[in-house]
């Protein structure tokens, strides 16, 4: 017995068919530069796979994340408060600090000469570095909470201006200074976060649970725990930017 297919006018106007497990509703359609034959399979990823896979990784890092943003933020307050009570070592060490930044950064070099879109981009792709230097870090988890904690410290001793005086005195201050750090605490959190998360993916009994499949020869990381570690550094990348961009067009 022949089995005829369809007719070649039929089989012009015969889609491809959505994957089963994307429901029909949540398809779009006409992505661009996309193969017609492959677009249903590439809407379903964009749609199913990533945000899903980003919600997995905020899942299985949440120790590390949490742990992360409690350092940093008591640090902050350390620092903070040491400065405001009169501490000479944290005030010579804010002095100190912000007379080598004004002798070497380009970021304030720039800011003195009004280029502030420009210096806010230095900013934003310098934070993205040190994050990402974090995060190599967090493969030592002690070595992870150490660099956050001494960057709370110093977000904390520079709330304080030249003469001393506290950077908290007016509300227009005090909102700018609260919210470039909550801004910044942000993506410094989550990619650190997911740096201490590969530490304990790793050596803890925690990480055998979370991720119990294949791991980089030697190294011993979960190959999940990179992965992990990759997209949260992703979605933080535009947290940067908003952060930069607001701490140096805000003023």
């Amino acid at each position: 017995m022949v089995v005829k297919g369809p007719s070649p006018q039929t089989a012009s106007r015969v889609k491809p068919s959505a994957p089963e497990s994307l429901p029909a509703p949540f398809l779009l359609s006409g992505a661009k530069g996309v193969n017609p034959s492959i677009e249903p399979l590439y809407i379903a990823f964009m749609q199913s796979y990533v945000p899903e896979r980003i919600r997995k990784a905020f899942w299985r890092g949440r120790f590390g994340i949490g742990t992360i943003a409690l350092t940093y933020a008591l640090s902050l307050f350390a620092g903070l408060g040491a400065v405001h009570w009169g501490s000479k070592f944290a005030l010579g060490f804010r002095d100190r600090l912000v007379a080598k930044a004004q002798r070497e950064s380009v970021i304030l070099r720039d800011l003195d000469r009004d280029n502030r879109l420009r210096a806010a981009g230095f900013d934003a792709a310098g934070n993205a570095g040190a994050a990402a230097l974090g995060l190599v870090a967090g493969y030592f988890p002690p070595v992870g909470y150490g660099a956050v904690a001494f960057r709370g410290w110093v977000g904390g001793v520079v709330s304080v201006d030249d003469r001393h005086r506290s950077r908290l005195g007016t509300p227009r201050e005090a909102f700018y200074y609260i919210t470039t750090l909550i801004l910044q605490l942000i993506p410094y959190s989550l990619v650190g976060g997911a740096g201490v998360n590969i530490g304990i993916a790793t050596f803890g009994r925690r990480g055998r649970v979370e991720y119990p499949g294949s791991r980089v020869r030697w190294l011993l990381i979960p190959h999940a725990a990179l992965g992990d570690a990759g997209w949260i550094y992703l979605v933080s990348l535009p947290l940067f930017a908003i952060a930069s961009l607001f701490e140096f067009l805000a003023v």
